[in-house]
């Protein structure tokens, strides 16, 4: 196991000296490795001023927020999202902004955290999508986007982090895939299982939360909790993918894999630890080896990841798409992830990867750590049309049957 991220929540404005000293001490404080220091705005149309909307200006005062941060200390940087109640031109510098840096990320809102849809917003985002795919050859851009779907402030992985404004604080993200599959190995039971991981988790949350609890009264800076969703990185032992097979499934994509699914994020749920953003079960594609692997295979598709989130984690995540898919199925997939957290009032996001000049079937491949091979997943259909294009905000109320 490992930190994935102690996030620092605060206004644009925070002293970056103190941020300094906090990243300086935090590195070293946990008993666990730390893999990055970050910073989560409010979002950022709430801040950024009208005077500075022009490409070239926009890129420059974005590098030098940037180069400000990484200066104290932060790795990385998200500016927040546009939210419903912005203006919709807020979403056009989305792509400048992403191109002036490699540690800036950014969100939009496609839903709001009181059941609103707005289907234009969903055509919006779909186009920042594709343009952002466009920012380097091999579309990468998007890693650094995502839309969300009733997602509150207060979630420290990113892109979705924000902060709400105020008083800063702080919390932490995992990456933790490899302690649901020690859980599972030895395990003789789904009831011994889950315990097994209710154990692995609550003791490493307990050494976390003691050394951010000296943190926050060192450095006068709340600490609001541990993220405890289990992301995983490339490799098989710590596949997220792979411990949902470990219970038995054949295949991730196989009938089960929703059980699975469901299982590891219900006994999350059940473990005592101060608890913020998602903790649940992340499946992002690229990022989990054995997930890719099957995703490659076309054992698990675009509609099968949808059904996992209605009972896990994040949403779709690092889902690679073929680079000439149109505006309308992406917005159509944007409203299915919509649908999904307003319906079921849950957080969800949907970071999709359109690659240009790639189809669907051909292979992936990218010169970065925290993404393994895989190929393109096909899209169904057409996209939305007929009313489903029509602009429209409405509210879904929340399923309590």
């Amino acid at each position: 196991m490992e930190i994935r991220s102690i996030t620092l929540f605060c206004d644009p404005d925070f002293a970056a000296m103190q941020a300094s000293v906090f990243f300086a001490e935090a590195r070293t404080a946990f008993p666990f490795p730390m893999q990055t220091t970050r910073v989560a705005t409010p979002p950022f149309p709430d801040w950024w001023g009208v005077t500075r909307l022009e490409p070239a200006a926009i890129q420059t005062a974005a590098a030098a927020f940037a180069q400000r941060w990484q200066a104290a200390g932060a790795d990385y940087i998200a500016l927040g999202p546009v939210k419903l109640v912005h203006d919709a031109q807020w979403l056009r510098i989305i792509p400048a902004l992403l191109a002036a840096t490699d540690v800036l990320f950014t969100t939009a809102e496609i839903a709001n955290t009181q059941g609103q849809i707005d289907v234009a917003r969903c055509f919006a985002v779909a186009d920042v999508i594709k343009r952002a795919a466009t920012i380097t050859a091999d579309g990468f851009g998007n890693l650094y986007f995502t839309a969300l779907a009733n997602c509150p402030p207060g979630s420290p992985f990113f892109p979705v982090a924000y902060h709400r404004g105020g008083e800063p604080a702080f919390a932490v993200a995992v990456e933790a895939a490899d302690l649901a599959r020690t859980a599972f190995q030895s395990a003789q039971n789904l009831v011994e299982a889950r315990a097994n991981l209710i154990v692995a988790v609550e003791a490493a949350a307990e050494k976390i939360t003691a050394v951010a609890q000296n943190l926050a009264a060192t450095h006068r800076i709340p600490f609001h909790g541990i993220d405890f969703s289990l992301a995983p990185f490339p490799t098989s032992s710590q596949s997220l993918a792979g411990a949902m097979e470990d219970l038995g499934v054949p295949f991730v994509g196989a009938s089960g894999s929703l059980f699975a699914a469901a299982f590891i994020t219900e006994a999350l749920g059940r473990a005592q630890f101060q608890r913020c953003g998602f903790s649940g079960l992340m499946l992002p594609v690229l990022e989990d080896s054995v997930l890719a692997r099957r995703a490659g295979d076309g054992m698990v598709t675009v509609n099968d990841l949808l059904g996992y989130a209605a009972v896990c984690g994040v949403g779709l995540d690092t889902v690679p798409l073929p680079g000439a898919i149109n505006q309308a199925s992406l917005a159509a997939i944007l409203l299915d992830v919509a649908a999904l957290a307003t319906r079921l009032d849950k957080p969800l996001t949907a970071r999709l990867m359109p690659l240009p000049g790639l189809q669907a079937g051909d292979p992936v491949t990218f010169d970065f750590p925290y993404f393994a091979a895989s190929r393109v997943m096909a899209v169904n259909g057409a996209g939305a049309d007929g009313l489903l294009k029509k602009a429209s905000v409405l509210g879904l109320r929340p399923y309590h049957g």
